[in-house]
């Protein structure tokens, strides 16, 4: 256990969309990164048209919280032209800092928004102190720490660049099989360049061995018995080693996610939120509620956790041999928004629950409290029992009213009746 002395890490949250980046500003994030519509790694993702931006920065900056723009691809020559009108229309945003990788890249975000912060990411593969320094000497206020890095490389970098560019580490979420992410198996299987945030998950399919002389006959591809999926890792989680992170030097706590539903985006925010307070209130108080983190953390969809290479290179212990599903502990319904006179929250529903239901409100400092549906109403004021399509705009009477924001939940497995 270290002190608590040192300057409090800010916690970097992702948005896929601007429900999500509401979540997150909301349960607790110092910093959301989002993605526009183009030159970032996740082109899957919702992500954000230029419009939801302004209102997504608005937002989070009305309530001191700062928004990161990525654009983080690998860029080849047909991307330039684009990179900087993509640019150029960012300067209307107003964001805090923009996302980068590529020298390239960098070089244009420098010039056409010049009092941007600019972060290097991950896939730039920093890896040494002297990479750290490379990207401060060119104008970057931070760089983001390889995955494959330990905490005694990280505070090895910490010491030698007492005075260098801030150090922002993933502390939470999936990892990649690939070094840095650089992956080029979905381009070569699916034609989907990973590296221009197209990637297609290769490493969580299932694979088997076909011989040349038995055509359609699948060999099953074993390992120690447990199964068959050879690049499937686990989510990485480091909510119960808080104090070793501190120590270590990182400035900036990152969850990964821009992929993830609010209630992934709620659980974790709010699980590290606390741990990051409750440590610098007393290490006792966070020593204490420890194991509280960590259930909070499993409650949304994640795969089996782990510490990834934060203590040494993992090993087998990263890897999930057996399954590439999901845990899913509890299902997401919704969040709270406008409320009537008598009661009654608007929501967008996002999953299936019913009149008569016990289901879970969730708060931003910590706490959830059961509620039981009394009433579902459609747009146009008619009532019906449950809730079965998703997306579909309902007014909904709880037993416990809930504030704007709060989100809705339920355990996985089927409806409850109380």
């Amino acid at each position: 256990m270290t002190d608590n002395k040192k300057k409090k890490p800010e916690l970097l949250a992702p948005a896929s969309c601007l429900e999500v980046l509401k979540t997150a500003v909301v349960f607790g994030a110092d910093a959301v990164y989002i993605g526009g519509e183009a030159y970032g790694l996740r082109a899957k993702a919702k992500n954000f048209s230029l419009g939801d931006m302004k209102k997504g920065v608005d937002f989070a900056h009305q309530r001191g919280v700062r928004v990161y723009i990525t654009a983080n691809i690998l860029a080849h020559n047909r991307d330039m032209d684009g990179v900087r009108a993509y640019f150029e229309e960012l300067k209307e945003v107003g964001a805090d800092a923009l996302i980068v990788a590529d020298p390239g890249v960098f070089d244009v975000a420098r010039d056409v928004l010049p009092e941007m912060e600019l972060h290097i990411s991950t896939q730039a593969n920093s890896t040494n102190s002297g990479t750290f320094r490379f990207w401060q000497r060119l104008g970057a206020k931070r760089v983001v720490a390889a995955r494959e890095l330990s905490l005694e490389e990280i505070r090895a970098i910490r010491t030698q660049l007492a005075d260098g560019p801030e150090i922002e580490a993933f502390v939470h979420g999936a990892m990649c099989i690939s070094y840095s992410g650089r992956c080029l198996l979905s381009n070569y299987l699916a034609g989907r360049d990973a590296n221009q945030g197209s990637c297609t998950h290769p490493c969580r399919w299932k694979y088997a061995v076909m011989e040349e002389s038995r055509p359609g006959q699948y060999l099953p591809v074993e390992e120690t018995g447990r199964g068959t999926f050879l690049f499937n890792s686990r989510d990485l989680c480091m909510v119960e080693y808080i104090p070793e992170l501190i120590a270590a030097g990182i400035d900036s706590f990152k969850i990964e996610g821009r992929m993830k539903a609010a209630l992934y985006v709620a659980a974790t925010v709010r699980a590290y939120r606390r741990a990051i307070d409750d440590f610098f209130t007393s290490p006792a108080l966070y020593e204490k509620n420890r194991k509280w983190y960590r259930q909070e953390v499993g409650k949304c969809t994640t795969r089996e956790f782990g510490t990834g290479f934060f203590f040494g290179k993992p090993g087998a212990q990263m890897q999930v041999y057996d399954a590439s599903t999901y845990n899913q502990e509890m299902v997401y319904l919704g969040m709270a928004g406008e409320k009537r006179a008598d009661g009654a929250v608007c929501l967008e529903q996002k999953n299936k629950f019913c009149v008569g239901e016990v289901i879970e409100i969730m708060k931003p400092d910590g706490s959830d409290m059961p509620a039981t549906v009394e009433a579902i109403e459609d747009e146009e004021g008619n009532r019906q029992q449950s809730a079965p399509h998703a997306r579909q705009k309902l007014w909904v009477k709880l037993s416990v009213p809930p504030e704007r924001y709060d989100l809705l939940r339920r355990r996985a497995g089927g409806e409850s009746n109380g």
